[in-house]
């Protein structure tokens, strides 16, 4: 099984999106503008790992302190999002992507490796777009033990490299 989907370049423009929060509202690429986004693909709500990332996401000081907007992509319904997010006071908004068109489109979709069984379904990954709507890193892997202050320090690291 191989994946034909090509990942996103850092220094591209990230693909743009317009996907649903639990609440029905939409939220594209371009609302993030100016600022830098945390774009993480998950795979399930309520799962250990995937409440652990969300919960370090969440309590992350260094990224609270960089205002840096976290927004978290599964193919969940909005009903699961509200309720995950709720469950664990979740202060970004959880996007809902059913049918997986965007999480394909962007390779966080396809073959996976679990316990050595090869599978197909939502990689673990995260994104950081830049203020300009660029890629500055991808983590295509995720290690969910101090994943969020490893993104922090990839946006300091950005922002100096900015100045």
């Amino acid at each position: 099984m191989t994946d034909p989907t090509p990942v996103p370049q850092t220094g591209e423009t990230f693909p743009a999106f317009t996907l649903q929060d639990a609440s029905g509202r939409a939220h594209s690429l371009n609302d993030y503008a100016g600022k830098y986004l945390v774009l993480y693909v998950y795979p399930k709500d309520d799962t250990p790992g995937c409440t652990k990332e969300a919960c370090d996401f969440r309590d992350s000081a260094p990224l609270k302190a960089l205002g840096a907007a976290v927004v978290g992509i599964s193919a969940d319904d909005a009903s699961s999002h509200a309720q995950f997010a709720e469950k664990y006071s979740l202060p970004f908004p959880l996007l809902s992507d059913p049918d997986a068109a965007f999480l394909k489109a962007i390779g966080s979709y396809g073959p996976k490796n679990m316990y050595g069984k090869v599978t197909e379904g939502i990689k673990r990954q995260t994104f950081l777009i830049g203020p300009d709507g660029k890629l500055v890193k991808s983590w295509l892997a995720v290690s969910v033990e101090g994943h969020a202050d490893a993104v922090a320090a990839a946006i300091e690291k950005d922002q100096a490299k900015r100045a």
